[in-house]
């Protein structure tokens, strides 16, 4: 469907994850070049629109993270001038980011999801509020990605500690129940109405000694300390896997998800099952889990790359939205900017 169609790899953004960002973007530029596309590395700041006029893409690659990308506004804004994108709608985007509203959708759909509660900025001591709901919790920002400002606490000063750091990233800190088990990484990759999963990765944050309270955060995933001991497939029962597999497949759909999904389950000791959260633009970068999925269920990652691409589509103008990028380009004059990030 996109063969000959230009395509614009999205990568950068103002979050804190443009690093991670751009290393995903280099990484798919390569594998789409690799399969014969023509595509173009787009750097993303605050004059997106006049860079995507300027480009003049067919299609958006969409290889960002974290805030202004991942949360539905960059999405919005292909939606408007009819560039096809990959990913899921603006909708999905927004409620997979904002990890509150995910859980009380997964509620709503009689998911399973870790206890919690939010404390915002200025109501006062979190100890106050934690009040009975007991340790050990883990400590989130309400909306960020690749676990950064995520921290496991024990006591009343890790608590107050770990909503101190949360809250450097949101206005709003998340608090989550605990559970200690078996945590997995399912790869979906499909439409709303039919995600597939590709595969599963098992992480052992901290090997397999299983220490109390290891979780995977930011250093974790990116090899910054005590690299995490990861298995594909995961070392579970294949009634056990299914049941996590369907689990993810389920927690996609609540949101209506679409394109690539990561969704992150737990299972408890007990053998109970938990939807953690679901990340709609998953890191590609060499070192991140989805590739390592993809290649343990044998897909290489070029091919995984134009699977996501022929994903592409507007949500919000169904089969219109392909002929409405040559009038989106025409629209205000085109100036020249630099192509290289800042």
């Amino acid at each position: 469907m996109w063969i000959g169609r230009r395509i614009g790899v999205l990568m950068g953004g103002l979050s804190s994850e443009r690093e991670l960002s751009l290393k995903t973007g280099d990484a798919v530029h390569a594998a789409l070049v690799e399969r014969g596309h023509e595509a173009v590395k787009v750097f993303v700041d605050r004059d997106l629109d006049l860079v995507l006029r300027a480009q003049r893409i067919d299609i958006a690659f969409l290889a960002l993270h974290g805030r202004y990308g991942e949360d539905g506004c960059v999405q919005g804004l292909l939606e408007l001038l009819g560039i096809p994108y990959t990913g899921s709608s603006v909708l999905a985007s927004a409620l997979a980011m904002d990890k509150l509203k995910a859980k009380e959708l997964f509620r709503l759909h009689n998911l399973p999801t870790p206890s919690y509660y939010v404390h915002r900025r200025g109501e006062g001591p979190a100890v106050e509020q934690h009040g009975t709901f007991g340790y050990p919790a883990v400590v989130k920002p309400r909306a960020e990605g690749s676990s950064l400002g995520v921290r496991h606490v024990g006591s009343e000063d890790e608590l107050a500690a770990a909503v101190e750091d949360a809250l450097r990233f949101d206005d709003d800190a998340l608090v989550e129940r605990y559970v200690d088990g078996v945590e997995l990484h399912v790869a979906l990759l499909g439409q709303s109405d039919g995600v597939r999963a590709i595969g599963a990765i098992e992480v052992s944050p901290h090997g397999d000694s299983r220490r109390a309270g290891a979780i995977f955060d930011f250093a974790s995933r990116h090899g910054k300390k005590n690299a995490a001991q990861l298995y594909a497939p995961p070392r579970l029962s294949a009634e056990r896997l299914r049941g996590a597999i369907t689990l993810a497949e389920r927690a996609a759909c609540a949101l209506e998800c679409s394109g690539l999904v990561e969704v992150d389950v737990v299972i408890s000791d007990r053998g109970n099952e938990y939807v953690l959260e679901v990340d709609t633009l998953p890191s590609l970068s060499p070192a991140s889990l989805l590739p390592k999925i993809a290649h343990a269920a044998g897909i290489e990652f070029t091919q995984l790359i134009e699977q996501v691409l022929f994903e592409a589509r507007v949500h919000g103008g169904g089969r219109q939205g392909a002929s409405r990028v040559r009038r989106a380009h025409e629209v205000g004059p085109a100036r020249q900017l630099p192509s290289e990030p800042h």
